[in-house]
């Protein structure tokens, strides 16, 4: 497999970037070669190297591309030739343990962070790089990667994450809810493309055998020092201009944990969020077509690694992209949007639905069955959120068709004018479960006349050996989103027990009963631009 892999990587390799090698002397251009780079441990890393002609000696600064999960070098190099065009030195390398990389899949391990300090110790030595300006820059796995070597290497002084997680957990456990589709396709690329290392072999062995706690709690003892959220101090001391890039609806890494991450950034940051599923935004520009993301890193690379005066810093901090395709800039993630809290009232007539409204209700109970899904879910991972952000084809549902025996439903009230629901909306919930162990989906959906859905925002919470028939209050973020609600709509919140993208533990045959008691409201608040 390796030598297929190689030989994979070098004829891409020259197919991509052979026309730019001839390039005269005293026009920008770059060559190409295939390297076997030492890495942490001994193994060898199958790395394409870029390197600017026609632009003097040097030296150049650096940009260090780990590849995503299951991807061979050749991911970045469209991308990688207009920077080395641009002047820069460019080293894109197939992650540990994948394709012509040795060593064993780690799962953003130690040795797999470590590796980038080697590319840079050999681009040193081998390369007109200079290594004290250098980024780290990468899309899914490779993101992670960059984020936590930039908590190991000072040399690095702008990281671009794309696509990323700051927290594993929080991505692919949230609330206590296995992300079941999310991981499962995780672990099967990454048997195919690559060979797993002790941890993913234990990891996958209890997953594939049915132990789904046993397999949880061994990822939480990993997960601290494979987050980047864990080192951000560390990141902060060494003050890396840190670039963020994230999908709405991205079904592996979703982006509030980016949200928070960013917030507690010291030094230089950007945080761009765009409608689409995982890598969806930016996956065009690693192959060199025009992308809009891309094109933004491109310049922060260029004013921090070479202070070009270009205006890279200008921009607000927060860049947001509705699903009608604006961008909307703001100060800080806390300026994104301004809340309004909505009460829920008791689910009653025919309907058997609530209302959303202004005064608070309480006093109240509705109960539902758990364990029977609903036609309310969040889609298929990797292709519902692909829809929203490539075709503008949302997740929706008819909200007249929710069955009430399986779901509580609240409905809100007709924005005559519209309006821009901005940010993390934040649901509280008094809930009172007949069994032990239950998981609750809440959606909210931008609704029309008709009563026809799409699906604007969700989030799983699982209720772990709880006291049978004993109410307990909930908090429940939702994912952040940009969304634009036309007017005459208005947004649903749907709350059931089931949802096929996740391993859910609602049992057929237990019940959920929703309360509002006094003192303590029920209530969701929902940002608005």
């Amino acid at each position: 497999m390796r030598r297929i892999a190689a030989a994979l990587a070098v004829v891409l390799a020259l197919i991509t970037i052979g026309p730019a090698v001839g390039a005269e002397a005293d026009q920008a251009g770059f060559s190409t070669s295939y390297q076997r780079i030492p890495g942490a441990g001994g193994i060898e890393i199958g790395a394409v190297v870029l390197t600017p002609t026609g632009q003097g000696d040097g030296p150049f600064p650096l940009v260090v591309m780990p590849s995503s999960w299951g991807v061979p070098n050749v991911e970045y190099v469209g991308q990688g030739t207009k920077l080395a065009t641009a002047g820069f030195q460019v080293i894109a390398y197939s992650s540990r343990g994948f394709w012509d990389t040795g060593g064993g899949i780690d799962i953003a391990g130690p040795p797999t962070v470590a590796d980038v300090t080697e590319v840079i110790d050999w681009a040193d030595q081998h390369t007109p790089a200079d290594t004290n300006r250098v980024a780290a820059v990468g899309i899914s796995y490779g993101a992670g990667t960059s984020l936590l070597a930039s908590a190991q290497d000072p040399r690095i002084k702008a990281v671009g994450a794309m696509s990323g997680w700051a927290d594993l957990i929080v991505s692919l456990d949230p609330n206590g809810t296995l992300a079941l589709q999310s991981v499962a396709g995780l672990l099967a690329l990454g048997n195919i493309t690559g060979r797993p290392g002790p941890e993913m072999t234990s990891l996958q062995s209890k997953f594939l055998s049915g132990n789904f706690d046993g397999a949880i709690a061994e990822a939480e003892q990993l997960a601290p020092v494979r987050s980047a959220a864990t080192v951000v101090d560390r990141i902060n001391a060494n003050q890396p201009a840190v670039f963020l890039a994230n999908a709405f609806e991205d079904s592996i890494f979703p982006p509030t944990q980016y949200t928070d991450f960013f917030t507690r950034l010291t030094g230089p940051k950007r945080l761009l969020l765009a409608h689409g599923d995982h890598a969806t935004p930016e996956v065009t520009g690693a192959i060199g077509l025009p992308n809009e993301t891309w094109d933004e890193l491109a310049a922060w690379l260029h004013h921090y690694l070479t202070g070009a005066n270009n205006g890279a810093d200008d921009e607000a901090p927060v860049q947001l992209k509705s699903q009608r395709g604006v961008w909307r800039g703001y100060p800080s993630w806390a300026a994104v949007g301004q809340s309004r809290t909505s009460y829920l009232t008791k689910p009653t007539g025919l309907s058997r639905t609530g209302a959303l409204q202004t005064q608070a209700s309480t006093g109240w109970s509705s109960g539902i069955g758990a364990g029977v899904p609903t036609i309310a879910d969040s889609g298929v991972a990797l292709v519902s959120g692909a829809l929203q952000g490539l075709l503008s084809i949302p997740t929706g549902v008819a909200t007249p068709l929710v069955d009430r025996s399986f779901a509580g439903v609240w409905s809100g009230p007709v924005y005559p004018s519209g309006a821009i629901v901005n940010g993390s909306p934040k649901l509280h919930l008094t809930v009172k479960p007949s069994g032990p162990d239950t998981s609750l989906f809440a959606y909210l959906y931008d609704v029309d006349a008709l009563g026809l859905g799409s699906l604007i925002s969700h989030k799983p919470f699982t209720l772990r050996g709880a006291t049978p028939g004993k109410a307990v209050p909930i908090d429940l973020r939702l994912e952040a989103t940009s969304w634009e609600v036309p007017a005459g709509h208005h947004l649903v919140l749907v709350v059931d027990t089931v949802d096929p993208r996740y391993l859910g533990r609602s049992a057929i045959g237990k019940t959920v009963t929703f309360s509002s008691p006094a003192g303590d409201p029920s209530s969701i608040s929902i940002p608005v631009a």
